[in-house]
């Protein structure tokens, strides 16, 4: 009995020592254990640019000018949005423009607007984009999918395009490649078909989806080589079709016939021809071009070649460039994000040199939870994050989307992760189909109701008196001198 006791004795004594050494090792582990319950090793990727640039100014000053200001606009075409306030900015005011394309289409079904939407694994797989599209298309009007790469890491994923290619494609991306052999494309990748042995091919097939459910006058997009050998071959009915490449300008197109449901280029001989991509689209409504890169932090954008940029502008003509990012420069060490937002303020006013008139609109980082000792709660960088986007989208000029109030501030990636029906992932970072909705409509919403607004003031807008003609007074003065 004794004997009994004594174990006793000697195991309540090890578990007593046990939960006093966890409570003073408690006391003195960081609060933060892990950034994310479940890693999806798929996204973790780092541009180049955003590591240089950790480096380069992980001890930047943070000096904030603009939180305590009014920001007013200067009057675009007789019009000008009342003043904003920092916490409050949208930056209506830099889309005029785009917001004058779609009155012309909606009022006098006139032209057509293009929108490029360049984003990080958030827009993977036409993610919040097919919706966004998706409600542009419904209202404006206009079908197709917009352009598509040559290959992609999200084909498989994808509900807008069915989209395969053979693996023997070279691919260079802006994310990892600093001087390409040819410039990239509008997409950030170059693509080239130098395997000699075997023909590269890439197929891709309309979905049922409203709007995209055929493929819009296809056209292949492609740059400047001195290869006059190269051509491509694909099927018209039974039929075998060749197109000859004339790889002359810095971009090059070549219209691949009617609108089909299927499509299959094969490319012969055509190595050291850079390839870019197809487009498909009818001409007409509005159009919208998903440019997702998984691990982008928007920073390869400023390797951009002006010049082929322009000539994309020239080609495919955007009225819109949404820049959606944040996920992939949370989380290093450092709440200041002045190195960020410098650098992002470059990125966009060299697109405004690459794409001239086009407005720009920044799209905040979402909510991101962590585990905090044994709960999840939003990163402590993301509300440092989205004041730094929000701070390069006013000294640059840009519309501008908190993604992170819009979504419900504080604490929301989690009830968005544990609601049923979920509408994120266990991530908690990225969203499912259902909240990538969800985001969509809350984007477009803000968007739109700027459009709204724009009308009114449009409407209500002071027009210009016509400039009478006067005698100019100082011809006919008198001159003393020579009076007689």
């Amino acid at each position: 009995m004794s004997q009994n006791k004594s174990y006793f004795v000697q195991s309540f004594t090890i578990f007593a020592v046990s939960i006093a050494a966890f409570l003073v090792f408690k006391s003195i582990l960081p609060k933060k254990l892990f950034s994310e319950s479940t890693v999806n090793s798929k996204n973790v990727v780092i541009d180049s640019l955003l590591l240089e640039a950790l480096e380069e100014d992980k001890n930047a000053a943070d000096g904030d000018t603009l939180s305590n200001q009014p920001i007013s606009f200067t009057a675009v075409d007789g019009i000008t949005f009342p003043d904003e306030k920092f916490e409050d900015y949208k930056g209506f005011q830099h889309l005029i423009q785009f917001y004058e394309k779609l009155f012309q289409l909606e009022t006098k079904h006139q032209g057509n607007v293009r929108i490029a939407y360049f984003g990080d694994s958030m827009t993977d797989g036409d993610m919040i984009v097919q919706d966004f599209r998706a409600n542009f298309q419904n209202k404006f009007g206009g079908q197709g999918v917009g352009f598509v790469n040559i290959t992609s890491e999200s084909a498989a994923s994808r509900n807008s395009i069915k989209h395969e290619f053979s693996g023997n494609w070279k691919t260079q991306s802006y994310l990892n490649v600093k001087k390409p052999r040819s410039p990239f494309g509008v997409n950030g990748h170059v693509f080239f078909a130098n395997d000699t042995s075997n023909v590269e091919w890439v197929k891709y097939k309309a979905s049922n989806l409203p709007n995209l459910s055929e493929l819009y006058n296809p056209t292949l997009f492609y740059g400047k080589s001195n290869n006059r050998s190269g051509k491509i071959a694909f099927k018209v009915g039974n039929d075998t079709v060749y197109k000859k490449l004339s790889p002359n300008k810095l971009v090059n197109t070549l219209v691949l016939g009617n609108t089909t449901k299927n499509l299959k280029l094969d490319f012969i001989k055509a190595d050291s021809i850079p390839v870019y991509g197809l487009n498909f689209d009818d001409g007409k409504g509005v159009h919208v071009d998903n440019f997702s890169n998984r691990g982008n932090s928007g920073l390869p954008i400023s390797t951009f070649n002006t010049q082929v940029m322009r000539q994309f502008h020239e080609k495919l003509g955007y009225d819109l460039i949404v820049l959606h990012y944040g996920t992939n420069v949370l989380n290093y060490g450092s709440l200041n994000y002045t190195w960020y937002e410098k650098r992002m303020k470059n990125v966009v006013n060299h697109l405004k040199e690459c794409f001239p008139g086009v407005a720009i609109l920044i799209v905040s980082t979402a909510d991101k939870a962590t585990k905090y000792d044994m709960d999840m709660k939003t990163d402590s960088a993301v509300v440092p994050l989205t004041k730094a986007q929000k701070k390069y989208a006013i000294q640059s000029g840009a519309g501008y989307v908190n993604l992170y109030t819009l979504m419900g501030g504080d604490g929301s990636m989690v009830k968005w992760v544990e609601e049923v029906p979920a509408s994120a992932n266990k991530d908690y970072t990225h969203f499912n189909y259902r909240g990538a909705k969800k985001i969509s409509s809350m984007i477009y919403n803000q968007v739109y109701g700027g459009y709204e607004q724009f009308k009114r003031l449009r409407a209500n807008r002071k027009q210009p008196k016509p400039v009478e003609k006067t005698t100019d007074s100082i011809s006919v003065k008198t001159d003393s001198v020579h009076v007689e």
